[in-house]
């Protein structure tokens, strides 16, 4: 017999012009008669930092479980056994007559095909990326197959130094060879976008950004806790105060904007179209502290996940090549793409090692939420795989080669954490991802120019 608060595992929370998903609850198991452990799904990120790492300082010097985390991964100690970092992997098609630089890299860091040299729109990337192959899987089962985040714009152009154009640096993420997934750089926007699809062409007497998702589903989440278990009750709850939380900091963030909100439609498009350099030189070149911004996008992604909203997503910390100010952070003085051409200079490499340090602080930051969520008898983090890398070893060198890679989370049970390995000099990076696909049951037996599996890495 089912029991009356059993419900679905697609089970939303409705409100007038609104939906929010529901996060993973007992009440959407079958009765203990009759169920096994509920199983939840597995999400995957990939988080690109530009420029490359110090060198000396990132990988450990022991190998196996008993390692001692370098100077730029003190940040994931509490996180130690959650982790499994990866040496010798290599994006062999970014290596080719004329790929000097940062874009041949960027471009097929999670495509591992061959990509086009251009200066125009013929833009060929080598293929479809990992995240896009999962997505498409999942596309029926979420309310968006996948997530494009970032934290710079779109650049255009042509770098005239390496005879590329710069739309290769600012994508990782491929629907197919042709086509970039469009990132999304701004929290507000990123947040709305999942949890504020309001009715197209309705109208409203108050400013609807000015009010709470949750205001919308009030009466239907609160029908929904007298029908649940203190358990799934209590999760509920602390699942829309995170909500709540994240909402009220981007809310704090619009009130000191309001200034603007006064401005007139017709000022504020000649102010965009005059100030566009501007303004990208007061949060990419003027040293202004990111770390709020970025860890905004990083809640929204947690709350994807927690949510079921998506199970794949991608986050740029930088496009390629990227010359972000980190004078916010204590002992940096300067731009991040300046300081990775260190030229050997320790007072250079310090810098650069701080940098990269931030990056995986923010990383660290994300599995941590992760950890601290529980699904069923398990965290999400055990349901999930997060992979952080570069596209270069040390941007000095332009080297693809021993390329920089965490993997965070136990993918559902799938992946031994807790492990440093080395695999053999210039392994395929595709074997990596090829790796991840069939861990999470994909038939394929190949993934760009993958040789074999990295089973070290399986559980």
């Amino acid at each position: 017999m089912v029991k009356s608060w059993q419900i679905s595992r697609r089970r939303m929370l409705q409100g007038i012009g609104a939906t929010i998903a529901l996060p993973v609850l007992e009440a959407m198991a079958k009765p203990l008669s009759t169920r096994l452990a509920v199983k939840s799904p597995v999400r995957t990120a990939f988080f690109y930092m530009p420029n490359g790492v110090h060198p000396n300082h990132w990988n450990p010097t022991e190998l196996g479980r008993n390692f001692e985390l370098t100077r730029q991964l003190m940040p994931l100690a509490k996180l130690k056994g959650d982790i499994t970092i990866l040496k010798n992997l290599m994006n062999k098609h970014s290596i080719f007559k004329g790929a000097d630089g940062h874009y041949a890299k960027s471009a097929s860091l999670l495509t591992c095909g061959e990509i086009r040299q251009t200066i125009g729109d013929n833009i060929f990337s080598g293929g479809v990326s990992v995240d896009q192959i999962m997505a498409e899987k999942y596309a029926k089962e979420t309310i968006f197959p996948s997530l494009e985040y970032g934290l710079d714009r779109i650049t255009t152009g042509v770098d005239i130094n390496v005879g590329f154009t710069r739309l290769y640096g600012s994508s990782i993420s491929w629907k197919n060879a042709q086509q970039p997934m469009t990132k999304e750089i701004d929290p507000k926007l990123a947040f709305d976008r999942l949890f504020k699809p309001f009715v197209p062409g309705a109208k409203y007497k108050e400013d609807p950004w000015k009010k709470s998702i949750l205001d919308a589903v009030l009466e239907d989440a609160n029908s929904l806790k007298r029908n649940l278990g203190r358990s799934d009750q209590d999760k509920l709850s602390e699942y829309l105060e995170s909500i709540r939380s994240v909402e009220k900091r981007i809310l704090n963030e619009e009130q000191r904007e309001k200034f603007g909100s006064q401005i007139t439609p017709d000022i504020k498009k000649e102010l965009i179209r005059v100030n566009q350099n501007i303004d990208e030189y007061q949060e990419v070149y003027s040293g202004i502290d990111i770390t709020e911004k970025t860890r905004l996008m990083l809640d929204i992604m947690v709350l994807a996940f927690w949510s079921d909203a998506s199970r794949v997503s991608t986050f740029m910390f930088g496009n390629s090549v990227s010359n972000r100010s980190f004078s916010f952070l204590d002992g940096v003085k300067g731009n991040h793409h300046s300081f990775s051409h260190h030229m050997d200079r320790p007072e250079l490499m310090e810098q650069y090692l701080k940098i990269s340090t931030w990056h995986v602080e923010q990383y660290a930051y994300f599995l941590q939420r992760l950890k601290d969520i529980k699904e069923g008898d398990k965290t999400l983090l055990d349901n999930s795989m997060a992979v952080f890398t570069s596209d270069l070893r040390d941007g000095n060198r332009h080297s693809p080669r021993d390329l920089p890679i965490i993997i965070g989370g136990h993918g559902g049970g799938k992946i031994k954490a807790g492990q440093n390995l080395s695999f053999k000099e210039e392994t395929p990076l595709a074997n990596l991802y090829l790796t991840m696909l069939q861990s999470q049951n994909f038939n394929m037996k190949q993934f760009g120019d993958s040789t074999d599996i990295l089973s070290p890495i399986l559980a």
